[in-house]
């Protein structure tokens, strides 16, 4: 099944260097039979974009968790990189978790590099909106309007595809 993988640099950088990667509670979004009952209409490729935007803002939250990590430990300015990240990955069998939301599933293994499709990543001109949108994010979560503006500045943003023997080079470029 395909599935789409909230991550941040730092993650990207892990997977590289490491040929495995252990999301954060093993959560990913996929296209699953919760999501297509939840839309009326639309083809498996829409609904794929729906779970991947799904993935994106939960991006926003590692991204906010990085920076708190950060603060807690005393560094000042640590490097954390605003721009989400969307790893697409082919797995077997996740489990279906309807009961946190309609796209979410949760891995079986830590995902291998081998399962890797692509990665999304945002452009270097979504770093200051992605900023601001990772300081609202939990505020959006709860429906305060202002904050979903501001995420919806972020998400206007389309996340740039890559292949996956690209990777290594293109974190050595951020």
């Amino acid at each position: 099944m395909r599935v789409y993988i909230p991550a941040t640099v730092a993650m990207l950088r892990t997977l590289v260097a490491e040929g495995e990667l252990h999301p954060v509670s093993r959560t990913a979004f996929a296209v699953t039979p919760s999501l297509r009952e939840a839309y009326s209409s639309g083809d498996d490729e829409e609904l794929a974009e729906v779970a991947m935007n799904e993935a994106a803002r939960a991006s926003l939250r590692l991204i906010a968790a990085g920076i708190e990590d950060e603060t807690d430990a005393g560094v000042v300015d640590g490097g954390v990189v605003h721009r989400r990240a969307v790893i697409a990955a082919d797995v077997e069998d996740p489990t279906l978790r309807p009961d946190l939301d309609d796209a979410v599933v949760r891995l079986k293994n830590p995902l291998r590099m081998d399962e890797v499709a692509s990665v999304h990543l945002d452009l270097e001109g979504a770093e200051e909106a992605v900023g601001k949108a990772v300081a609202v994010v939990d505020a959006a979560d709860v429906g305060d309007p202002d904050a979903e503006f501001v995420l919806g500045d972020a998400e206007d943003h389309i996340l740039a595809w890559y292949a996956t023997q690209e990777l290594p080079f293109l974190l050595a470029l951020l």
